[in-house]
Parts: structure tokens; sequence; C-alpha cells
């Protein structure tokens, strides 16, 4: 029986009428409508892609500049630490050099300056370091 309704389906001509056409012209319509709304749809997403992709892209940089400015931040109080230290080295330093005693014990071991009846000696140091080097290797 079925076969019967395919071959008489496949034989059977449409009438070419007014209401048939306008059901043609209305479905052909809807056709192009739905290819537009796809075409639309497909833009759309491809720009959303590309826009998300481009977010993506900005927050990973943002990322990885915040980790090298945190990083640049530890070393430079590190270095901060450092000159800490040493300026209140430095100010130490400068309130010994106020001391009359301090500056005359520096200038007898630095410049060589004696008082009165005073002997200086000096030892070298080189010779010493070599010494030192040289009894560790036997």
């Amino acid at each position: 029986m079925e076969q019967r309704k395919r071959k008489s389906s496949t034989t059977v001509a449409s009438i070419e009428t007014e209401y048939v056409r306008s059901l043609r012209k209305k479905e052909i319509w809807r056709n192009k409508q739905k290819k537009r709304l796809r075409r639309k749809l497909f833009i759309y997403a491809v720009i959303a892609f590309v826009v998300l992709g481009g977010l993506t892209n900005m927050y990973i940089q943002q990322q990885q500049t915040l980790k090298e400015k945190e990083q640049q931040k530890v070393e430079t109080l590190a270095k901060l630490e450092e000159v800490k230290e040493e300026q209140e080295l430095l100010k130490k330093q400068l309130v010994k050099l106020d001391d009359d005693d301090y500056i005359a014990k520096l200038a007898r071991k630095e410049y060589f300056l004696s008082d009165k009846n005073e002997i200086i000696f000096t030892v070298p140091k080189n010779k010493k370091k070599k010494d030192e080097k040289d009894d560790g290797k036997e």
C-alpha cells in the first residue's frame, strides 16, 4: 500500500493557482530569512568570540605585568633595606667622626701617624693570606 501511495504522489501534478504561488513565495522568503538569521548569528558569534579572546588576552597580559611589578617591588624593597642599613652605618660613623679620639686612632691606622715616642710597625697583609693558603694545601 505504501508503494502505491508513493507512486501516486510522485505522479500527481500540483495545481498552479495564486494561493499555491503565494505559499511558495512565503516559503522562499522564510528560507531566505532563515539564511540571513543564520548568517547574522554566525557573524555575531564570531564577533563575540574575537572580543572574548581579546579580553582574555588582555587579562593574561595584565596578570603577567602585575607579577613583574610585584617582583620589582620586592627587589626594590630589599634594596631599600640595604640602603637604610648603610645609611645607619654612615650616621654612626658620622657620630664617631665628631670624637677626637676616634679621629686620632683612624689617622694612626690608615695614615701611619704617630704620637710622641711611638713607633709604628706594619705587617704585610698579603703575606699572611698567602701563608694561610699554603698551609691549607699541604
